[in-house]
């Protein structure tokens, strides 16, 4: 008698107890699958797999995975807008303290065993086609830090924020890689240290500028 299993594969089961759309389960298990294996080494069945879902349920949602890649990315940016706002909120009113606790929180958020890397940076690697879906939502994500920056950078009294705002996304993205890359053995600790050296030289009248 043959050992191979013909039956047809099993209908993905889904938890009687969640309530989320077929969409939604979709993203959540891209998002979980793609931040932490990466996006080329997750196959669509995958995804299917750990959200429970049929096939047709996925490519109703999500026509190719490049639309997919472009969702998850597209969550990944509010996911990180909220936790930069709420990293804000807790000093109103103040610029400078602000950018200082920006970089404290990168610092802890790099520490975390979990951290696989800046996810907007990961992907950027993975798909180096300027054509790709996902490089569109990659150019708004960094267009936007560089807005927040700036405002932040003129908040605290600078005329010229472009310099500032430069060098602060230099250590910010370095920071994420390096964490990513080194794990525990990564100077996170440092990070915030480092941003407050460039933003103090900035403000400081002694600050010196080409003739």
């Amino acid at each position: 008698m043959s050992t191979e299993d013909n039956r047809k594969p099993r209908r993905p089961m889904t938890d009687p107890a969640d309530k989320r759309s077929a969409r939604d389960r979709i993203l959540a298990a891209a998002n979980d699958l793609f931040y932490r294996e990466g996006i080329r080494a997750i196959g669509i069945d995958t995804v299917i797999e750990r959200a429970g879902v049929a096939k047709m349920s996925l490519y109703r949602a999500f026509p190719s995975k490049d639309d997919l890649v472009a969702a998850f990315l597209d969550m990944r940016d509010r996911m990180y807008w909220d936790w930069w706002d709420t990293v804000v909120a807790r000093y109103p009113d103040d610029p400078l303290r602000q950018l200082r606790g920006l970089f404290e929180a990168v610092g802890r958020r790099t520490s975390d065993p979990q951290y696989r890397g800046c996810p907007f940076v990961n992907t950027s690697v993975e798909f180096p086609d300027p054509n790709h879906p996902a490089r569109a939502v990659l150019a708004r994500h960094f267009a936007e830090l560089r807005r927040r920056l700036t405002l932040l950078a003129e908040a605290i009294g600078l005329a010229e924020p472009a310099p500032l705002v430069d060098q602060l996304m230099v250590l910010l993205e370095g920071a994420y890689s390096i964490c990513a890359t080194m794990g525990a053995a990564a100077p996170s600790a440092s990070v915030a240290r480092a941003a407050d050296i460039l933003i103090q030289a900035h403000l400081s009248p002694n600050l010196s500028r080409p003739a």
